[in-house]
């Protein structure tokens, strides 16, 4: 993903926390709010407590790719955090994508873009 679509700030991270609309998995947590944008940016969090350093980013890499697969079915104008859990590591990669896509359509983020 371009660095012009990732949440990179701490600021953005903890107003996402505090004020967006969450949906939990047992493979990832995902927070989302609109932003004034137009477009959707993504920020991926993963816990020390998942592993060593290639643990965290194998798992942050297969989460990115879930999100770019999908990001044409999402509604555009949010900032989403996908937040990884510990099943996150063990998962498939189809159970990766039809949690992405469940917790997506739980926010109201899949399609029509309606999100509270």
């Amino acid at each position: 993903m371009k660095r012009s679509v990732t949440l990179k700030e701490n600021y953005e991270f903890r107003r996402l926390y505090q004020k967006g609309a969450s949906a939990v998995d047992r493979c990832m947590v995902l927070y989302c709010r609109k932003n004034r944008l137009g477009r959707n940016r993504f920020g991926f969090t993963v816990s020390v407590k998942i592993g060593k350093a290639v643990t965290r980013n194998r798992a942050r890499r297969r989460l990115r790719e879930v999100c770019r697969l999908n990001v044409g079915a999402l509604g555009q104008g949010y900032d989403i955090i996908v937040v990884a859990r510990g099943r996150t590591v063990t998962a498939s990669f189809a159970e990766l994508n039809a949690a992405f896509l469940r917790l997506a359509g739980k926010l109201g983020l899949a399609g029509n873009g309606k999100a509270t």
